[in-house]
């Protein structure tokens, strides 16, 4: 999620699960090794066709990270240099804007982002297109959806994902009545049909950020827990469902619905690290890649990146 965000409800609402305490300090292994500018809140991260790494994140008009070898880190500008105008209606004016889910696909970097003020769900995701992912090359592709005062969604947090039909879907979503889907058209990024559907969620409590991925049998819907933006005191943490299908519905290790409030911890903070969260899975040569944000005792916002398997079972284990 963003940096500043987060549902009104969040002062009165039930959980429908007590917030978990933080694990033991070897519960899981340690954000591995990165160096530079690492400094991130909603990291989405892509392999470009040279075999560099592409990170957008929260920022002034999306910023942008490199890398060459998934170790060393470089800031490379923003999406937006020259800022974002068709954003403003939905941020008051503010060029931050929250939350990129970045992906390549028939070469083209497509990037879908959110754009709301703390406390609101009058908030809107939108697209767009770059051949090379630099900064200022992107073309804003226009607005795939919105929530409104009115509505119990927030259009915040997007993901595309392809299901094995080839066809595209992007959930979203962000406390109130948790995550949904949309249908969306694969010619042109935007949404096809006026369906939305229910993924996950907590009775209007903490849940965010989905990334949803294939493999094997089954499609996973990995998504946050509790509160970020706190600095170390933050709760987030990784959970994740699974289902044959890629619209759900999505259940826990133990059985639980996620539309239920079910999830199956994958990571949480633990030591010196706090708020592990807003999750994007990455398919690269050495395996999977879990890439998250996480907070230093000071309260800095750090990139995290882990390894990421699968048990006997085929429930993913963090490496």
């Amino acid at each position: 999620m963003a940096v500043l965000r987060k549902s009104a409800l969040v002062v009165t609402v039930v959980l429908t699960a007590a917030v978990a305490t933080a694990p033991p300090a070897s519960a899981y292994p340690l954000p591995g090794r990165v160096t530079g500018d690492i400094s991130v809140h909603d990291p989405s991260v892509v392999k470009r066709p040279n075999g560099s790494y592409l990170v957008a994140h929260t920022g002034t008009g999306i910023a942008l990270k490199t890398s060459t070898d998934r170790i060393a880190f470089r800031n490379a500008g923003s999406v937006f240099p020259g800022g974002a105008s068709w954003t403003t209606p939905y941020t008051n004016g503010d060029r931050n804007l929250w939350a990129p889910d970045l992906s390549y696909r028939n070469g083209l970097h497509w990037l879908y982002y959110s754009a709301s003020t703390f406390g609101s769900n009058r908030s809107a995701i939108f697209l767009a297109t770059s051949p090379s992912g630099d900064s200022g090359t992107w073309t804003h592709r226009g607005l795939v959806v919105e929530s409104r005062t009115s509505d119990d969604f927030n259009a915040i947090d997007p993901d595309l994902v392809v299901d094995d039909q080839g066809r595209w879907w992007l959930s979203f979503g962000s406390f109130w009545s948790g995550i949904k889907m949309v249908a969306l058209n694969p010619s042109t990024g935007l949404r096809s049909d006026s369906a939305l559907r229910s993924l996950a969620g907590r009775n209007g409590g903490p849940i965010e950020a989905p990334n949803i991925v294939k493999r094997g049998s089954y499609y996973y819907l990995f998504v946050s827990f509790d509160y970020c933006c706190r600095g170390a005191s933050s709760t987030y943490r990784v959970v994740v469902g699974r289902s044959t299908s890629v619209t759900g519905p999505y259940v826990a290790r133990n059985g639980t619905a996620m539309t239920s409030g079910g999830g199956t911890e994958v990571l949480a903070g633990q030591g010196g690290v706090h708020g592990t969260g807003h999750q994007d899975v990455l398919a690269d040569v050495d395996g999977d890649v879990l890439v998250y944000q996480y907070y230093t005792d000071t309260g800095a916002s750090r990139l995290g990146i882990n390894l990421l398997g699968h048990d006997s079972a085929g429930w993913p284990v963090l490496r």
